[in-house]
């Protein structure tokens, strides 16, 4: 009985996350190479340190060059409108879980 525990526990570890990047939209997973989404003082922001709104705002200013980067300007231009909302939306979710 208990090695059908284990073996249930094993594969709840091994599948569930794949589950919920699954539901990402795309591009979500891309932002992960450079930012956390709980952890506080890295050299990136966390994402769990932004609303939804705020994270919008900051991927249009990137896009638009207005707002001075070194990267993330050039990862902006990269998504749409539909694109960076589908993306903060998800990570605001996310965080709250």
């Amino acid at each position: 009985m208990s090695r059908l525990l284990y073996t249930l526990v094993a594969t709840t570890l091994v599948v569930a996350p794949g589950l919920t990047w699954a539901a990402s939209p795309p591009g979500a997973a891309s932002c992960l190479g450079c930012h956390t989404v709980a952890a506080e003082g890295g050299p990136v922001p966390a994402l769990g340190s932004f609303t939804a709104e705020q994270m919008v705002t900051a991927m249009q200013a990137f896009r638009s060059g207005s707002r001075p980067a070194t990267v993330m300007n050039r990862i902006a231009k990269g998504f749409s409108d539909e694109e960076i909302k589908a993306i903060a939306d998800w990570y605001a979710r996310s965080k709250s879980k």
